[in-house]
């Protein structure tokens, strides 16, 4: 059977993946070939060897379809896979925060005078001031005590529009609990919930400060789902794909030949339905501080995974009231940015262009 391996259908190829010029990305495409016969790819005579084929190709457009065409004693057959070249890329790190609501509440309460002056953006914004640092915080709609977003003042919009350029508030879920909440829930229910949140970030922080959401609350929803977000704006999606004994998990319900991929690799088009997912890289607050730079290295040394460091964690653990709160919450944050920024990382938000890097 005549079947391309590599490059995987969907994969989003970097300079990383071959040798990039002005005319294009060379890739060697791979996979396997019937006996008897020829193989081209693309039009390029490809080597055959025991089974096995191999061809240089180049890649030339943003998305292209890689075609392997066989004639021999069995007939005339065809692969073909479609590929998204990004070319434009370079070493690029997005910072998420989820499960925000605390703060909303925490400057409702105490009423200051400037948003900086609550001490969660007093912190975000040195670090982005020393690091340069972009972040996407992700929203509910309300608290477990009751609070909701509604009660939050227009007060500070001129602030959030004025740091719009580095930092954006997003759609997350409409509360902590239950887990999963889109796991099984209607496309009408999770855009609904959308909408709603959405709405208040319009009213409170300005339109320049609403980004479309790259990571539902534990990224699952339907399938069904998905191109219900995509009409929303949404372009990737941003989960785990973390294999189990029970199966893959946190991967949006992708099949498992697509959920491994993306446990090995950095992001994945669905041409279906126009996302783009991406596996997150490091959760900084179930890693340990002298954890961090042990986990992130490998993925520097691989080139499949190295492009983007897609890191993320969870607003809970900054409060001292919060039952998980961990002192050195801030450290492990700040260890992950520094360490990609001491590498050439810049700051991205995934939502702008391919992956954070320009079309």
């Amino acid at each position: 059977m005549l079947r391309i391996e590599e490059p995987f259908h969907g994969a989003v190829l970097n300079h990383r993946y071959g040798v990039q010029t002005d005319e294009g990305l060379t890739i060697t495409v791979t996979g396997q070939a019937p006996p008897y016969g020829t193989v081209t790819i693309n039009d390029v005579p490809a080597t055959i060897k025991s089974g096995r084929l191999h061809c240089e190709v180049t890649v030339t457009q943003p998305e292209q379809d890689i075609t392997a065409s066989y004639r021999g004693s069995y007939g005339h057959q065809q692969h073909t896979v479609r590929v998204v070249w990004d070319r434009y890329s370079q070493p690029r790190y997005r910072f998420a925060i989820d499960d925000n609501i605390y703060w909303l509440r925490d400057v409702v309460c105490k009423g200051y005078q400037s948003l900086f002056d609550c001490p969660y953006f007093a912190m975000l914004r040195k670090l982005h001031k020393e690091y340069g640092t972009k972040f996407v915080l992700n929203i509910y709609y309300e608290c477990e005590d009751g609070f909701q977003i509604t009660e939050f003042p227009d007060r500070y919009r001129g602030e959030f529009e004025d740091n719009a350029d580095w930092l954006v508030l997003s759609f997350h879920a409409y509360a902590n609990m239950p887990n999963r909440p889109y796991q099984y829930a209607s496309a009408e229910k999770l855009i609904s919930d959308m909408n709603m949140v959405e709405e208040q970030i319009v009213r409170f922080a300005g339109e320049r400060t609403l980004a479309p959401p790259a990571q539902i609350h534990w990224a699952m929803v339907l399938p069904e789902a998905i191109p219900a977000l995509f009409d929303k704006g949404v372009r990737v999606l941003s989960g785990f794909f973390s294999p189990y004994p029970q199966g893959y998990d946190i991967n949006y319900w992708l099949d498992p030949v697509r959920s491994e991929y993306l446990w090995n690799h950095e992001a994945l088009k669905d041409f279906d339905t126009g996302i783009v997912f991406s596996r997150m890289d490091i959760v900084c607050n179930t890693t340990p501080v002298e954890q961090v730079v042990p986990t992130l290295e490998p993925l520097y040394d691989n080139p499949e995974q190295a492009e983007i460091m897609d890191m993320i964690t969870h607003e809970q653990l900054f409060w001292p009231f919060h039952p998980a709160n961990l002192p050195d919450h801030w450290e492990r944050c700040e260890t992950a940015i520094r360490w990609v920024s001491e590498r050439g990382y810049e700051p991205a938000f995934l939502h702008e262009g391919l992956l954070g890097s320009p079309q």
